[in-house]
């Protein structure tokens, strides 16, 4: 079992920030989807692809990983940069 580690990023439709400390663990897809013939909906019986786990801190969500000896990747997490800008600029 693989599985990838990454912190939720901010929301782009909301300017709150919540839920955006939270660590989550995901599975990684073991095999391919197909397309169901009649409905054209996409399919797999893979279950674990549908696990995800949060955890309050990367190094919980590590721990984890380690107690069930899942193979899980850690994904950094980009710098968060503000663009300050002023309204009187647009008419500059």
């Amino acid at each position: 079992m693989a599985a990838r580690i990454y912190q939720v990023p901010k929301n782009a439709m909301q300017s709150g920030r919540a839920q955006t400390d939270n660590w989550v663990l995901e599975f990684e897809q073991s095999e391919a989807r197909w397309p169901d013939p009649l409905m054209g909906w996409t399919g797999s019986s893979d279950t674990q692809s549908q696990v995800r786990l949060t955890f309050p801190d990367k190094d919980a969500a590590k721990a984890y990983a380690e107690k069930y000896g899942i193979a899980a990747r850690v994904h950094a997490t980009p710098p968060k940069t503000m663009k300050i800008q002023a309204y009187a600029d647009n008419f500059r």
